[in-house]
């Protein structure tokens, strides 16, 4: 279980994440949704123990990682236990697209997985891109190199920052559908999305982001008879745009 509680986090004197609370668990797919500026992708740099919070809990293999942390404390090191894919992607520019994905992988497991990565080129059709570099591949074709990167690590958790963005309808529903497969071999996955239909069918666990704070979290019959008066507005606006 990845759990963060009561976490905390002020960027330029600004209030960025207050007091939220939000649990991704083993084998379920558990969905962030917000409107825009909301603290979702600092919520996931936190949980990812990227960029540490300010105060309160993160709870990971049987650990509670306390902030701020102690002088005598390491800063915790949970990767690739827990990988994560933002919209920037951090592909390394020098590397081809290949290099990109092997790379980690050699370093931390001293294996290649040639097979493995074949299977994924096949499956997210990257055969013709895959060994250029990042500046000559679309944002799209990057976006599929960096999950990539990610499932090949096999995490134990998994967080994603709007990762079909930048994907067409047929590839977003390729990654969609591996997710799927990647619950039931037992991976946490904590997805921001903006594909309400996507949430309502395949969540099993949604959460509301709004000011900093889960304000409201369910199944996915929160979307259709939301309690909160903020994720009601929220609902709303996003139909009328839809």
């Amino acid at each position: 279980m990845l759990k963060c509680s009561d976490m905390k986090k002020t960027i330029g004197g600004r209030r960025i994440l207050d007091s939220a609370n939000l649990t991704v668990e083993a084998g379920k797919l558990s969905l962030l949704i917000g409107p825009s500026g909301s603290g979702k992708s600092t919520l996931l740099r936190a949980l990812a123990l990227l960029d540490l919070p300010d105060s309160g809990t993160i709870s990971f293999d049987g650990r509670d990682y306390k902030f701020p942390l102690s002088d005598k404390q390491a800063p915790p090191k949970p990767w690739p236990g827990i990988t994560a894919v933002f919209q920037q992607l951090f592909l390394w520019p020098h590397l081809t697209l290949r290099q990109n994905i092997t790379l980690p992988i050699t370093l931390r497991y001293r294996e290649e997985r040639t097979e493995q990565l074949n299977e994924f080129i096949e499956m997210f059709s990257m055969k013709d891109f895959i060994d250029r570099y990042p500046n000559e591949a679309s944002l799209g074709q990057r976006q599929r190199v960096a999950l990539v990167r990610a499932f090949m690590l096999k995490p134990e958790f998994i967080l994603l920052d709007e990762i079909t963005s930048s994907l067409d309808v047929e590839q977003t529903a390729i990654i969609l559908s591996y997710l799927q497969k990647l619950k039931q071999a037992g991976i946490g996955i904590l997805a921001i999305t903006h594909l309400l239909h996507f949430a309502e069918e395949a969540a099993d666990v949604i959460y509301f982001m709004d000011q900093g704070t889960i304000v409201e979290h369910g199944d996915p019959s929160i979307l259709l008879q939301p309690k909160n008066e903020r994720l009601q507005k929220f609902l709303s606006v996003v139909k009328q745009a839809s």
